[in-house]
């Protein structure tokens, strides 16, 4: 039996896809799951308009990604902590210290889990960081960190 997944499967595929199953685990398992359902015509067509809508969404969200990552490459955000000698700082400087800084100073709300850190910021000075903002688009922020 034909199916169109609603949602993603595992060991089936992601969702919107269509997948060859057997009858009894489709009529049994996965449609009363609300997982799938039949690829009758009817649902085909339904899937396609579906697909242009997400496309057309899709495509608005990168345009509108890029035009943010534009801007962001022209900031700088300036964090002022407490530090000790040599530059060090008590304490550090996590992604969500920098994404409310961008948002206070600059206005752009970017989510702290989108902020690429390999480890939080212990020093003073300059730091680039990145922001994925959507795939294939990465913004660079620079980070000044002052005492």
């Amino acid at each position: 039996m034909k199916v169109i997944l609603l949602q993603d499967v595992k060991n089936m595929g992601k969702a919107g896809t269509v997948a060859n199953v057997s009858d009894g685990y489709a009529r049994n398992f996965l449609i009363p799951k609300g997982l799938v359902k039949e690829a009758t015509s009817a649902n085909m067509k339904e899937l396609e308009r579906i697909k242009e809508t997400n496309a057309a969404i899709r495509a608005e969200n990168l345009e509108s990604a890029q035009t943010l990552e534009k801007k962001i490459a022209m900031l700088r955000v300036t964090i002022k902590t407490k530090g000790g000698e040599g530059g060090r700082l008590f304490g550090s400087i996590t992604a969500k210290d920098i994404a409310d800084a961008l948002q206070v100073q600059h206005g752009i709300e970017v989510d702290k889990k989108k902020l690429v850190l390999e480890s939080p910021i212990k020093q003073t000075g300059e730091h680039l960081v990145e922001i994925k903002l959507f795939t294939n688009v990465t913004a660079k922020l620079r980070v000044t960190v002052e005492v």
